[in-house]
């Protein structure tokens, strides 16, 4: 076993595993480097961890349908679908052990200069990150080039979520379809995800008497959880329920051409809503965050509004718990209302003393 160097300039290393000679390229022109991965390839030997990634590993597009095959959950399937026909653009027909630091950062450029947002090309990154991860541990790469490339800081240009009102709420319910006006409810009031959670949600999985929602489907583990309801959620469910109960549909939010699928998007119905209430558009998404803000807002702690948005850490509330507009406005208007009321105070009490003055001057 040793290192030797070839007429090209490049160091070979050879050792013995599973009772065979092994030739192989460090692809460097460093004898340090090259004595380095002798050394780890002897661990991996003596550990039983020996394995070369494989000479010929799969193409992007062919590895990408496999990978597909793995994600149960259709919603999630279909979002990685999505941005995995987005990586075909760039990479095309490339090899998995092709796909370098170098050229995920020109896919990163190319997809800023097209105008595309930061927090999406993270998700493709998030992909195809989790693909490259998923290869290296069948050994088909010798390692993800991830660890060479950072994620975009989509923060800095996220746009700010738009949190409802309580007035601007009750102007949208006033509008809204029945259906749509008990989702605004469920969503304000819950803070559950709309197509991951609410519009899948059965009749079976409400309990109007204990007074919860039981969250068997979701984006992840830590969303499948019980949800209490407020009195207002309760009220609004009942009664939709006495209107499109399960004798109509096993589904709350049926779809009305076919009650035996759920709901799908309904975003023409919200955009009307929001324009017959006079409101700028936002993402029925937003809902979450207003039901978050709220909690916030109450005094919740942090532990306790990722719990009930159904994230496994408290890392992400600060995204969703914005202090409500109405709240700050409202303490600045209390604040303004004492100032002229102690001005108002402090006016009466002088126009008293000076009328004092005047009959203290009369008597004399």
């Amino acid at each position: 076993m040793g290192v030797l160097k070839r007429k090209s300039g490049l160091y070979w290393i050879n050792y013995v595993a599973d009772g065979k000679q092994r030739f192989e390229s460090t692809h460097a022109r460093s004898k340090r480097f090259a004595q380095k991965l002798l050394a780890i390839r002897k661990a991996e030997v003596a550990e039983g961890r020996y394995r070369l990634p494989a000479s010929k590993p799969p193409q992007l597009s062919e590895y990408a349908d496999q990978f597909l095959e793995t994600i149960q959950h259709p919603n999630t399937k279909r979002t990685y679908a999505a941005s995995i026909r987005m990586l075909m653009k760039f990479f095309g027909a490339a090899r998995l052990n092709q796909i370098s630091a170098s050229r995920i950062e020109a896919f990163k450029r190319e997809r800023l200069k097209g105008g595309t947002g930061p927090a999406t090309i993270n998700r493709n990154f998030a992909v195809l990150r989790r693909m490259l991860k998923f290869a290296a541990r069948e050994r088909l790469i010798a390692q993800s080039p991830f660890n060479e490339v950072d994620f975009l800081d989509e923060r800095s240009c996220r746009r700010q979520p738009h949190i409802l009102t309580f007035e601007d709420q009750e102007k949208l319910l006033s509008v809204a379809p029945p259906r749509l006006r008990v989702l605004i409810v469920l969503l304000t009031e819950t803070g559950m995800r709309v197509n991951k959670e609410a519009l899948s949600l059965k009749w079976c999985d409400v309990d109007l008497k204990e007074g919860v929602i039981y969250v068997r489907e979701s984006k992840t583990p830590a969303g499948r959880r019980t949800v209490p309801l407020s009195e207002l959620c309760k009220a609004e469910l009942l009664r939709w329920k006495n209107l499109c109960g399960p004798e109509f549909s096993d589904f709350i939010f049926p779809s009305f051409a076919n009650t035996r699928h759920p709901l799908q998007g309904g975003r023409k119905s919200w955009v009307s809503a929001l324009k017959k209430a006079g409101i700028p558009y936002f993402p029925i998404y937003n809902l979450r965050h207003t039901f978050a803000s709220r909690l916030n807002a109450a005094g919740a702690s942090p532990i306790t509004v990722a719990q009930m948005l159904g994230h496994a850490s408290t890392g992400i509330v600060q995204t969703y718990a914005r202090v409500l507009d109405d709240v700050r406005k409202d303490a600045i208007r209390k604040l303004e209302e004492w100032r002229q009321s102690s001005n108002a105070t402090r006016g009466t009490q002088r126009q008293e003393d000076e009328r004092e003055s005047a009959d203290d001057k009369i008597v004399q």
